[in-house]
């Protein structure tokens, strides 16, 4: 060890009076500064204007933007220029002949010129710490140990790189040759995983070789065990590759000896690598304050009664267009880090894969080939994407197994568990495409209990659930949409009231009753509400004929004519409610993100209640002052509306939505209603409006956690980040930039001249 300390001594002797290194230093801590300084100058000014912004710790030091991600970035660039003489030097000048010459071996020679280098990357390291230090010390609630694992991931990384580079130097005396060697190896490293992803063995090796992405998890927060030891095995290889080069130079051995040296050390670094990347010799370690790398305590609740195996064979069809790059051999590795999480917690999840064809809805295909069958597709697309067709089985073959035209024969995936349970997980058509925690948790839910059941009611008129057009109840079933009752865990289900109501329904929604039930069917419905099953109930304006004896059962009635806003942009009756505060501490689905939460409710009756019928009621919608009751237009286009109080309309602040709830035996009854059933609707749902950000998906997920007794969809919340506040101004800020920025590499260039001026003297 002795040895190797003064092998290490003397390089960084040599590297400190080198000006390269100097410059370097300075340079990296003149970026880290300016990386950070930068955006928190731009939040102190924003909270001068009353702007709080939380997650500061991740925004400034560990956000894609952040200090860690912005300097891991320049490590690719420093690094060979570091390494890029630390053996060529040796070999151009004839010294390591000295070296070999002397009682040292290869390997104290090889450690002691890396181990200079780990010290002075714990220089580089050290700007870093005073950074997040210094963020500690400003920062409301700075997350030091989270930046404390991104900073070790950014020196894991760094001595990952020095060892690439020490052995690219090993190989020639040309030392720009060298930088040019490192960066490409370097580059390799980056891109190896995408290599051969269609070989089944060898996509786990490559994609494993890949530096890709490795101090990112870091960064985030989170330390595994693969990580790490990964940084370690690459490291050893490059190194071990360095000795077996100096030994063959020493000891001129043939190509043929040292080329098997290599290749066995890379097998037997492979094989390492293989095993630690095993879901079940993995361990974590989630740094951050709100573990926002780990599961939520209800999705491990979940997978805690997983009892058994689990198995997810995703189906991919070549023939769906739309997410035929998920369902491709080389996407494997791809779709495995989708469940990372859940791999965590349950390794042995299995993952299988079934390749076929068969006809789906895709316009884009048919303009492509309007004249060619299935098969001819399939070979066409294979030939263009350069895909074996053989791989994919027949329509008739998938058919046999299992069924997916009622899926469109689309990019899906099935959950089956060994005791023959089993959901579908799909993919979405929005910007996320691949499900969430919310949706994969939903699915695992409904294999070890049984979820809500939601009955829509139909015979008189009602908002339909199959209808495609503007007004439909299309967000109930619709299986591409990530909001989906479907798709976040509820069954659903047609009700007609011919019959009594299923003991399975959980909920009922009566959508704009249109026509007169008979005495059957108020009977039936009756029976539901007297057994106390909860209810989604949306009206309209001018519907009283119909909604208000169902809704006088509650003790609400609708307020005569429909409410309406004067707006400059908008149709005075497209009327904004805003949550109250009783329904955002209730549901918290509600609560503002920003301002206040506020739903689009086009065409809406106001609600009054009374509460002599037994119930508990909650305004959960409201309106401000400015509306009114207008009775009198009917065109709302061409019309100017304006208050008339003498006929009865009222300008005031209107409740549009209530809660309601009672006891019935040992259950609450909870029910729910609107005075406008286009609120969520297939057409609003899809509009935007300029400068009104409206939420009306929170109606569908709110109201239907609470009606399912917060069953589903899946609470998937953590606790709130509070470093949202810069304990500095404007001005003691402006005077830290300029320390940070300026003074702190202005020391260190002044230290390096110290030292140049020293070794003159000399």
């Amino acid at each position: 060890m002795k040895k190797i300390y003064k092998i290490a001594q003397a390089e960084l002797q040599m590297l400190f009076y080198s000006p390269v290194a100097w410059l370097i230093l300075v340079v990296f801590a003149f970026q880290a500064a300016m990386a950070f300084m930068g955006p928190a100058m731009n939040y102190v000014i924003n909270q001068q204007f009353g702007l709080r912004e939380s997650g500061l710790t991740y925004t400034l030091l560990a956000g894609n933007y952040g200090v860690l991600s912005t300097m891991q970035g320049y490590l690719y660039f420093y690094i060979p220029l570091l390494t890029m003489g630390l053996l060529s030097r040796e070999i151009g000048s004839g010294s390591i002949k000295l070296l070999y010459s002397s009682p040292v071996s290869n390997w104290q020679i090889i450690l002691g010129k890396y181990l200079s280098m780990m010290i002075y990357g714990l220089a580089l390291m050290s700007v870093l710490l005073v950074i997040a230090v210094f963020g500690a010390c400003t920062i409301k609630d700075f997350d030091f140990p989270a930046v404390l694992t991104g900073i070790l991931g950014l020196y894991l990384l760094l001595c990952a790189y020095t060892a690439v580079g020490l052995f690219m130097s090993s190989l020639t005396s040309y030392q720009v040759v060298v930088a040019v060697l490192t960066l490409l190896m370097l580059g390799v490293l980056n891109y190896v995983r995408n290599w051969w992803q269609g070989i089944e063995f060898v996509r786990d090796i490559t994609y494993w070789l890949s530096i890709s992405g490795r101090a990112d998890t870091f960064i985030g927060g989170l330390i595994c065990s693969e990580d790490v030891l990964y940084f370690i095995i690459v490291s050893a290889l490059f190194l071990s590759w360095t000795v077996i080069r100096l030994q063959a130079n020493r000891q001129k051995s043939s190509w043929m000896t040292t080329w098997s040296k290599y290749v066995g050390v890379l097998f037997l670094v492979s094989f390492l690598g293989f095993l630690s990347s095993r879901p079940i010799l993995m361990r974590y370690y989630d740094a951050t304050a709100t573990k926002m790398n780990t599961l939520t305590p209800n999705s491990q609740e979940i997978i805690s009664k997983l009892e058994g195996g689990l198995t997810i064979t995703t189906y991919a069809n070549a023939l769906d267009m739309e997410n035929s790059w998920l369902g491709r051999p080389e996407s494997v590795k791809y779709n495995e880090q989708v469940f990372r999480q859940y791999l965590r917690f349950k390794p042995e999840i299995k993952m299988k894969y079934i390749y076929y064809y068969d006809t789906v809805y895709s316009p884009r295909l048919d303009q492509m080939y309007p004249s060619l069958n299935t098969r001819e597709r399939l070979i066409k697309i294979s030939e263009m994407l350069d895909l074996d067709s053989n791989l994919y089985i027949t329509p008739e073959k998938i058919r046999a197994q299992i069924d997916l035209r009622p899926e469109g024969n689309k990019f899906v995936r099935l959950l089956e568990r060994e005791n023959g349970e089993k959901t579908f997980l799909r993919v979405f058509n929005d910007m996320y495409r691949e499900p969430g925690e919310t949706e994969i948790t939903a699915a695992l839910k409904r294999l070890v209990m049984k979820l809500p059941k939601v009955g829509f009611l139909t015979g008189h008129g009602e908002r339909d659930i199959n209808q495609v057009g503007d007004r439909g109840y299309n967000f109930a079933w619709f299986k591409s949409a990530r909001y989906a009752l479907i798709n976040q865990g509820f069954d659903i289900a047609e009700v007609n009231l011919d019959r009594e109501i299923s003991a399975d329904i959980d909920i009922l929604v009566v959508a704009e009753v249109r026509h007169e039930m008979d005495d059957t069917q108020k009977e039936n419905l009756e029976k539901y509400i007297a057994r106390g099953g909860n209810l989604f109930i949306l009206s309209e304006p001018k519907r009283e004929e119909y909604m208000g004896p169902l809704l006088a059962k509650f003790g609400v009635q609708m307020v005569p004519g429909e409410l309406v806003q004067v707006a400059e942009n908008y149709l005075p009756n497209l009327v904004l409610s805003y949550a109250t505060k009783d329904a955002q501490e209730m549901i918290y689905h509600f609560k503002p993100q920003r301002g206040r939460m506020i739903i689009t409710t086009p065409g809406v009756a106001g609600l009054e209640y009374q509460e002599d019928k037994g119930y508990k009621v909650i305004p959960l919608f409201m309106t401000d002052s400015l509306t009114w009751n207008e009775l009198e237009t009917t065109d709302f286009v061409d019309d100017t509306v304006r208050v008339n109080s003498e006929i009865g309309e009222v300008q005031k602040c209107y409740v549009t939505a209530l809660a309601l709830t009672r006891e019935v035996g040992d259950k609450e009854q909870k029910i729910m209603i609107f005075g406008d059933a286009d609120c969520i609707s297939n057409v609003e749902l899809s509009t935007n409006r300029v400068n009104v950000s409206n939420r009306n998906f929170s109606i569908i997920m709110g109201g239907f956690y609470w009606l399912s007794d917060k069953e589903v969809p899946i609470d998937v919340r953590r606790p709130a980040l509070t470093d949202d506040f810069i304990n500095l101004g404007k001005e003691s800020l402006s005077v830290w930039k300029i320390i940070l920025v300026w003074v702190l590499p202005g020391l260190l260039v002044v230290m390096s001249l110290l030292l140049w001026i020293r070794r003159r003297g000399r």
